[in-house]
């Protein structure tokens, strides 16, 4: 996954996001590794728009889908969708409209702390949200991360 490039886009762009999986527990001090980069964004008509067209040119597709399979990537399909896992040529990107046991995008950013990462200021969930939400989904492989993001709260590290 080319991270920095891939939030340099967005960020260049103008999209409206907040990052929330693992790129977002790396900036807060987890060693953890991630293979893909999770953002909430705005689901206003402008952000779609912006998200489109940033990351249109390195062809994203569904995860796991057939390659013949017909896909449009269009402001529609991001507007219709609260989840896409996406493949693109820099890597995985999760676009997810609402973060579980958060909220949309507004509930992520009121929950996010501003951070320089990759040469460009962005929104990154802050720790004990990104707790909250590791625990929310439940799934063996965020409940396993809790433990060592706890420690890093308790450290005072964020």
């Amino acid at each position: 996954m080319q991270f920095e490039r891939a939030i340099q886009i967005l960020c260049d762009a103008g999209v409206d996001f907040v990052i929330i999986g693992g790129l977002a527990a790396n900036i807060l001090g987890s060693d953890r590794m991630t293979y893909d980069l999770d953002i909430c964004y705005s689901q206003t008509a402008e952000n779609l728009a912006r998200v489109v067209k940033a990351l249109a040119p390195f062809h994203p597709r569904p995860r796991g889908f057939p390659v013949g399979l017909p896909f449009i990537w269009d402001e529609a399909t991001l507007r219709n969708s609260t989840i896409l896992t996406l493949q693109t040529e820099i890597g995985e990107i999760d676009l997810l409209a609402e973060v579980t046991g958060l909220g949309g995008y507004r509930d992520a950013l009121q929950n996010s702390i501003t951070v320089e990462a990759f040469g460009r200021q962005v929104s990154s969930l802050d720790l004990m949200s990104l707790i909250k939400t590791k625990r929310a989904t439940g799934r063996e492989k965020d409940l396993l991360a809790v433990p060592e993001l706890e420690s890093l709260l308790e450290s005072g590290e964020e």
